[in-house]
């Protein structure tokens, strides 16, 4: 699916939709250049879920996990690591729901990952003209959801 977004409400208002109608369990591996949308992009999924905190780039952290929405949101950023740094961190963890309570996984810079999981959603933000971005969103062993499928930003 591919949507053209406006501007950062747009992309928010996606982001929204999908916190509204995502499962436990779901995986979301965002690809874009610096300042294509992505962290904006988790800001509106955590919005979706109900979460009140505010949503920042886990650039330095690592990994932000919130947990007071109608699901937990874990918003991992792999900007600064190298492919065997990404193995390290054992991010199955966070899909496989065995040691953590299961949620939405959203992972910024995902290209760096040496491994996927089983099922994911791939959202690439890409600049369009002006503030514009475009995003396609793929799922892989996973279905979209009608609200997805059928949304219009």
């Amino acid at each position: 699916m591919k949507f053209f977004l406006a501007d950062t409400t747009a992309t928010r208002k996606l982001g929204i939709i999908l916190g509204q109608s995502l499962k436990a369990g779901s995986v979301i591996l965002l690809q874009g250049d610096l300042g294509a949308g992505k962290t904006t992009l988790v800001q509106g999924i955590g919005e979706g879920l109900g979460i009140s905190d505010p949503i920042v780039s886990p650039t330095f952290t690592l990994i932000n996990e919130y947990t007071e929405g109608r699901l937990p949101l874990y918003h991992l950023d792999l900007y600064r690591l190298e492919p065997n740094e990404v193995t390290a961190l054992n991010l199955e963890t966070y899909w496989e729901g065995v040691e953590m309570t299961p949620g939405i996984v959203a992972i910024e810079w995902a290209q760096r990952m040496p491994y996927k999981p089983d099922s994911y959603f791939s959202v690439r933000l890409t600049y369009g003209d002006e503030n514009t971005r475009n995003v396609e969103i793929t799922p892989y062993n996973c279905a979209l959801s009608e609200e997805i499928a059928t949304m219009r930003i």
